[in-house]
């Protein structure tokens, strides 16, 4: 080998090398997971929020809501003794939080600064799920999966004030801002618009081809709904009450969020996926990626600070075996593994 050669296959493997390290020590370009919190304790879970006051993200967890610092990560005291938890909605113009109790048929209201309970309230319904606070109209709404109802909760005097119908078992709600509230309708595949204030039912659409909605998040400026179902995410005009576009997820979703700041879509689904769609514009939008997270992580929130998204799970034992009460049961959380898995770029 002359001289000329063997400097040139040197150059080669020299950049090679260089190359090879490189991709070794690259940070992936996507998101994934930049840290796991585990939380221990046992039972079930459902919502987690970010209070971003005070930057705590509150963990549903059997009969507790677990707080975690959000930028370190630190564990702080769980508000306990609930009733079978399912969401929290924040009121920070008057200092307040709202737990619904799903057993408990009642809210639970405590001081966001000191997170000490401070009353609890029946609510006219049953199994209230999701809630949320509507700032315009100044009150709080539970909404009850067992009834198919709402229950609206006057904010300044914590008494409950109307009870909206709504026609089937509502799921996940968010509000435009300006005293509209819009909830997904499981049973009947549509969105239901009402009015804060009056308790008015505005309009219903249905969401076809999607089914099932669970999760629901909101676009303000485009004025655009995004509802989750089974592998499919529905998009839809909230001013015409007619779908505008569909994009392909994973199955078993229960949660969407919608970060204005980076145009992107999330829905964290229970297959152990996040699916992160692209916004190119208010009626087109794409899958970007596709991150593995854990089997069962379906819940989720978004810190539009960092970007960050937080979903929950836990490691899982066998199912136990079959009953007549209960025909197919699901796997056990194994005590002690529940976690919060922290995913950013």
């Amino acid at each position: 080998m002359n001289k000329t050669r063997r400097k040139v296959l040197i150059g080669f493997l020299a950049l090679a090398l260089v190359g090879f390290a490189a991709a070794r020590q690259a940070p992936p370009a996507g998101y994934h997971l930049i840290n796991k919190i585990v939380i221990g304790g046992e039972g079930g879970w459902d919502y987690l929020a970010l209070e971003t006051g005070s930057r705590l993200l509150y963990v549903s967890h059997g009969n507790a809501f677990e707080v975690v610092n959000a930028d370190t990560g630190a564990k702080l005291d769980p508000i306990p003794n609930l009733k079978g938890v399912h969401g929290v909605a924040f009121a920070p113009d008057r200092n307040r939080g709202y737990i619904s109790n799903g057993r408990g048929n009642s809210v639970t209201v405590f001081d966001l600064k000191t997170r000490q309970v401070l009353e609890e309230i029946p609510v006219s319904g049953k199994n209230p799920d999701s809630i949320m606070y509507e700032p315009v109209s100044g009150r709080v709404f539970t909404f009850n999966g067992a009834t198919a109802n709402a229950t609206a909760i006057d904010a300044a005097t914590n008494k409950v004030v109307g009870t909206i119908d709504l026609g089937g078992k509502p799921e996940f709600a968010v509000h435009d801002g300006k005293g509209l509230v819009f909830v997904n309708n499981e049973d009947k595949s549509e969105i239901i618009a009402f009015d804060a204030g009056t308790l008015a039912i505005k309009k219903r659409w249905s969401i076809a081809p999607g089914e099932g909605p669970s999760g629901l998040a909101i676009d303000l400026k485009n004025k655009r709904l995004f509802s989750v179902c089974d592998k499919v995410m529905v998009v839809s005009d909230f001013e015409n009450g007619k779908v505008a576009a569909t994009v392909p997820i994973g199955s078993g979703p229960d949660a969407v969020r919608y970060d204005p700041g980076t145009g992107l879509v999330f829905a964290s689904n229970g297959e152990g996926s996040l699916t992160v769609v692209r916004q190119e514009s208010a009626d087109k939008y794409s899958v970007l990626e596709t991150v593995k997270t854990a089997p069962r992580a379906r819940t989720m929130e978004l810190d539009p600070k960092t970007h960050n998204v937080f979903v929950v799970t836990a490691e899982f034992g066998p199912a136990p075996a079959p009953t007549p009460e209960q025909p197919r049961p699901r796997p056990t959380p194994v005590p002690g593994s529940f976690q919060v898995l922290v995913f950013g770029k």
